[in-house]
């Protein structure tokens, strides 16, 4: 057994809860990974899933650097360390109840809290900037607003004047990298305008560096036409302009923002005692100087007794102690201060594969620091993308370290539990959570879960048919509220694909063994996750049965109700009929990837936002253009259905294989030999397959048998409406749509695909 798989199986007896995917953080995750506690369970939650870093991040705009060479991918980095990424925006906290607040998910509590969610640069104090500039910070996004400036600058007529805020190390370094990078790009072009650059600044520049440093750049901006306009305050910002403190006015194409930094609102407004400017008041141990358990570190943490810049550098060597002392808290144990160094070396990169270096009253100037400086950011960065095994030591089932008499407490009660009765979780911690879940009421269910009745009572109209349908599975996901929303999508799929309308569902739920109020998080979470889905699609939780067990698995039996002479069926498709899918296909290797830490995060992202997006409009839509036959893509792959629905409407069909819609990702898992367990008996099916030998070698061919979680609908139409039933469901949001096949006649076979490259 994995390391990481054996820590999901302990009982939970604390949370630590990270914020951010900072710099700091990304080192407090490998060093729980390295060496966990055991009975501790850590939780991430990231706006990101890929953290950039702030070191690359001018080789980057350059041109040096792909995205993943100057972005840190969270998703196996946590699993790596046995930890839970929530992909969600923090607007909040809750201090006396110690939960974190998000943007898009339920309330996640915390027995001990660390932020590293960095700076923005600050635009509230000057009128326009904040609808008019593009803002470097957070770089997360900077990313793809520097796409849309390159191209803006690529469609230009003439030369583009480009503006930019701020004349600090980072504007310096955007500033030469962003005229490196546009001037090869128009060359590539062979334009013949190139780029105007202005830079401004309200002091002088690189304020915080020596005078050597400041003459080395000096000369530099020079020699590359860069109009510096030192001690020139920007005090308004219009489209197209903006104005300095003297009055002048200056007209600018693109205005790129650089200036000192700012916090985000929702620390102070939580009640964590902040500084003038926003930032979070920590000591010398890098805790909150207002709460005990709350920590920060980075760009979004002011320590009080030691005030430094806000700089990258700080950040990477807050990592270390701020593990040290958030394992302290959790243990018990007395914090450890921490004094950062006065002096650094800086490596200020000029665009061009050139640096110049400076550290205190000296600096250096040359291509061998740009080397020294690449160097030491691809060394930094492989730390945390080419992982280690992790430490032995936490196969071990003992709490050493952990306070005794508080461990023993908790486990006396986890420990001994029998298994009776089905190991139903208690009454009290049932009864709140269903307390809390807001569902939607429905006037033709009689008992639900507002009564105490042994069983759930629907009232069904005359003239129409029951639809029923169960479904039941592990997690795939960390995050047990997210799972309850893929579990319920695909659970209501086979409602959806049949054309009837969900009414009602039984919920079964599997929760892994733990202390009460942990159980009774996990269990709230899932099902807040399942009744939003559920409430979407107008179907009323009514019941169901909980349980404890090793993992949290969850599933559903989902009534409907349908007019008996509408009802879709697999049986139906005629020959002419067209073959649409509603969703890309993927999601068994890229689980099976991420399983192994070998998908990347931003495909596992990808997949979920398929996973979660509903079949009801596609199957609305399937009716309005008389589909003939339907199914959803699930557990038996895209061939396995498709060979059901040939069989029952006796006829054969051709599959598009190149028309075929794919996930990110999902092409380079399998060419790694990445499959999910079902595939191997999914493949047996490649007997319907007429002239295999000519299609076995093609690279998509071996996602035809990719099972699928809450797949897309699969569906075959009249070839007189197909087009038009294509272009709705792409006005639905079903982006990925596709026709992928031709039904055709019967040739003598009870099932056989054709398949066309």
């Amino acid at each position: 057994m994995k390391a990481n798989e054996s820590r999901s199986q302990r009982p939970v007896i604390k949370d630590l809860v990270l914020v951010g995917g900072g710099h700091s953080h990304v080192a407090v995750i490998k060093g729980f990974g390295m060496k966990p506690i055991p009975g501790v369970r850590m939780t991430v939650i990231s706006r990101e899933i890929h953290t950039p870093y702030s070191g690359m991040l001018p080789g980057l705009v350059a041109g040096h650097y792909e995205f993943d060479d100057a972005h840190i991918d969270l998703s196996p980095l946590c699993r790596f360390a046995g930890s839970r990424l929530f992909h969600d925006e923090v607007v909040g906290l809750d201090l006396d109840k110690k939960r974190v607040l998000c943007k898009n998910r339920p309330p996640v509590a915390y027995d001990v809290l660390s932020i590293d969610i960095g700076s923005t640069p600050l635009m509230s104090n000057v009128p326009g900037a904040a609808e008019n500039v593009t803002p470097v910070k957070p770089i997360s996004n900077f990313t793809d607003r520097w796409k849309k400036v390159k191209e803006r600058v690529l469609q230009a007529e003439g030369s583009t004047r480009i503006g930019i805020v701020g004349a600090g190390a980072g504007g310096i370094e955007l500033t030469l990298a962003a005229q490196y990078a546009l001037g090869r790009m128009l060359e590539k072009q062979k334009a013949e305008a190139r780029p105007e650059f202005h830079l401004f600044s309200g002091t002088e520049i690189l304020p915080t560096h020596n005078n050597r440093a400041r003459a080395k750049f000096r000369r530099i901006l020079a020699e590359r036409g860069v109009g510096v306009y030192a001690d020139t305050s920007v005090v308004e910002v219009r489209s197209g302009s903006l104005r300095s403190d003297d009055g002048s006015e200056f007209a600018l194409d693109e205005i790129l923002w650089v200036t000192q930094a700012g916090a985000a609102s929702w620390p102070g407004d939580s009640g964590l005692e902040v500084d003038e400017r926003g930032f979070i008041r920590v000591a010398d141990t890098l805790e909150s100087t207002s709460h005990p358990g709350v920590f920060a570190s980075g760009d979004i943490a002011a320590v009080v007794n030691h005030p430094r810049e806000k700089a990258g550098v700080f950040a990477v060597r807050q990592g270390k102690p701020l593990e040290g002392n958030l394992r302290n808290a959790l243990l018990g144990q007395p914090l450890e201060p921490f004094v950062p160094q006065r002096k650094f070396l800086s490596l200020i990169s000029t665009g061009d594969q050139y640096a110049i270096a400076s550290r205190g009253n000296w600096s250096l100037e040359g291509r061998y620091l740009w080397n020294l400086k690449d160097w030491i950011d691809r060394r930094f960065m492989a730390k945390y993308q080419v992982l280690p095994q992790p430490s032995q030591e936490d196969s071990s089932q003992t709490f050493d370290g952990l306070n005794k008499a508080d461990v023993l407490g908790e486990l006396s009660t986890v420990a001994m539990r029998c298994g009776g009765c089905g190991s139903k979780v208690g009454s009290d911690v049932l009864s709140r959570v269903l307390g809390r879940l807001d569902s939607k009421k429905r006037e033709d269910i009689l008992i639900g879960l507002g009564e105490p009745d042994d069983a759930a009572v629907t009232e069904v109209p005359a003239g129409v048919v029951l639809v029923q349908t169960v479904d039941f599975f592990r997690t795939i996901v960390d995050d047990p509220y997210l799972f309850g929303k893929i579990a319920a999508t695909h659970c209501l799929g086979d409602i959806y694909a049949m054309g009837a309308e969900p009414q009602s569902a039984l919920a079964v739920a599997v929760v892994p063994v733990g202390i009460e109020e942990k159980v009774e998080e996990t269990l709230d979470q899932l099902l807040r996750g399942a009744t939003e889905i559920l409430d979407d699609a107008s179907a009323a939780l009514v019941g169901g049965h909980t349980s404890e067990g090793v993992e949290l698995s969850f599933g559903l039996t989902i009534n409907g109700l349908a007019d008996r002479n509408h009802l879709l069926k697999k049986g139906g498709m005629k020959p002419g009929d067209r073959l649409l899918l509603t969703k890309p296909i993927g999601t068994g290797t890229l689980f099976a990837a991420e399983m192994r830490s070998k998908a990347k995060g931003r495909w596992v992202s990808s997949a979920i936002a398929s996973m979660l997006q509903s079949n009801r409009l596609a199957a609305e839509c399937f009716r309005r253009y008389h589909a003939t036959a339907c199914t959803d893509v699930t557990g038996f792959g895209l061939l396995g259905h498709l060979v059901e629905m040939t069989k029952a409407s006796t006829v054969d069909a051709r599959l598009f294989l190149r028309a075929v819609p794919l996930l990110d990702g999902a092409l380079e898992t399998v060419r790694e030999g990445i499959f999910s367990s079902l595939h191997p008996q999914n493949l047996r099916l490649r007997r319907a397959i007429r002239d295999l030998d000519g299609v076995a070698k093609d690279p998509v061919y071996p996602l035809i048998f990719d099972p699928q979680t809450a797949g897309g609908l699969l569906a075959s139409v009249p070839e007189n409406q197909a087009e038009e039933c294509l272009a709705k469901l792409k006005d639905l949001g079903y982006a990925y749509a596709a026709v992928v096949g031709l039904v055709l006649p019967m040739s003598g076979r009870p099932e056989a695909i054709k398949i066309e490259l």
